[in-house]
This record gives C-alpha cells, sequence and structure tokens, in this order.
C-alpha cells in the first residue's frame, strides 16, 4: 500500500470539491483527507479513487461517495471519543474515516466477503475498531448504548432497536427508502421514547438486506 504525493494531491482537490458541496465541518475534511481512498478499490479504479462516485466493491456493495461519507459523518455530530456503531462494513471506508474522527469503532457487515478483507486492511492502516460478521438490522445490544449510529445502505424503514440502542443525545444517521435513492434522516434520542428527527436531502445507497436475526 503506497499513498504517493499525487495521492495526496488529488485528496486535496477531492476536499475543495466537499466544500462546495456544503461540508463545513473542519475535523470531518481532515478526517477524509487522512484516509487514502483508493486503499479500499481495486486498482482497476485507483486513478478515479477521488472522483466523488460510487464504486462496486464486491457482493453487489458500494463504496459510497466521499460527500455521503463526509456528509454522514459530519450528521453524527459526536467528538473524539464518542462510542459509534455502523451498520454495513462494506469495503471500510466509512469505518476508516469514523476511526480517523477518534470515535471507538464498533461495526457489524452481513457479507462474509467484504468482513474478510475489511478487517486486515483497516489493521494494516492501524485503525482498531472491533468489526462483527453478521446482521446488522438489529444492531449490537450487547454494546449499546451508542452515541452515535450510522446506517451506510437504504433500509426500508427505521429499525427500532436501532433507536433504542441510542444514548440519550445519541443520534442515528439513516437514509431511508426503497428505490433508487432514499432520504437521510437523523434521530436524536431526548428521552426514553422521544426522539427529534430531521431530514436532510436524498441520497443513493444500495439496500439493506432484510432482517434474518433474532437477536444481536
Amino acid at each position: 500500500m503506497v499513498d504517493e504525493y499525487r495521492h495526496k494531491g488529488q485528496r486535496r482537490k477531492m476536499i475543495e470539491e466537499l466544500r462546495q458541496l456544503g461540508i463545513r465541518n473542519q475535523k470531518v475534511l481532515d478526517a477524509v483527507n487522512s484516509v487514502p481512498r483508493h486503499f479500499f478499490l481495486s486498482s482497476a479504479f485507483e486513478q478515479f479513487a477521488y472522483q466523488n462516485s460510487a464504486f462496486q466493491i464486491g457482493a453487489g456493495q458500494t463504496i459510497s461517495k466521499p460527500h455521503t461519507v463526509a456528509r454522514q459523518t459530519e450528521l453524527l455530530q459526536l467528538p473524539a471519543g464518542a462510542k459509534v456503531l455502523e451498520i454495513g462494513t462494506g469495503s471500510g471506508y466509512q469505518c476508516a474515516v469514523l476511526c480517523a474522527m477518534g470515535f471507538k469503532v464498533h461495526s457489524i457487515e452481513r457479507q462474509k466477503l467484504l468482513f474478510e478483507k475489511a478487517g486486515p486492511l483497516l489493521k494494516r492502516m492501524g485503525y482498531k475498531p472491533h468489526l462483527y460478521y453478521g446482521d446488522g438490522y438489529k444492531g449490537k445490544k450487547v454494546f449499546a448504548p451508542f452515541d452515535g449510529i450510522i446506517v451506510t445502505c437504504g433500509a426500508p424503514d427505521i429499525p427500532e432497536a436501532l433507536l433504542l440502542q441510542l444514548s440519550i443525545g445519541g443520534r442515528l444517521v439513516i437514509p431511508v427508502g426503497e428505490g433508487e435513492t432514499q432520504r437521510m434522516f437523523s434521530f436524536t434520542r431526548l428521552g426514553e421514547k422521544e426522539f427529534n428527527r430531521e431530514e436532510h436531502g436524498e441520497f443513493a445507497f444500495v439496500p439493506m438486506l432484510a432482517s434474518r436475526a433474532t437477536d444481536a
């Protein structure tokens, strides 16, 4: 794995594009800038790694656009040291950005192929998230509550289990919808059964697979 000067230059240009697209949180921009996105793509796509585009990564999944990764991270609105659950490790790119933010990251991946690739890569890069192979639909109750939960696939609805695994003041960031695009929502837990919902525009994700878990 080599992160050359040209890659760093491409990342700086990408960061300026993210600014133009509305990303304002400097800590998020710094975290994205610190993660070599080309490490998470096949060599065939390396020259396109710093375009604001999604790419296939196998098992019917994609690596999200850099703007999507930055926006979801920004919407968490959390300080370093916060405990964050990611639903859908995928390539590991979003996970790496969360780690670069200084979060204590737990991440679940349902596709065995992706789980087996992401773990060793993140380790080689020096990140130490807690990774799990399994169904993320019901979260990870054993490690709840979480300060933040981020869902990286389009959900047909809001999984109640994820809302209930938030700490008071914690935030769930999730794309919802069953078509080619989804609406991004954030939910802030205000009390035992009280949540504040905000909508943040349209994004495109692969669909969340239907739950097959009985407990997590």
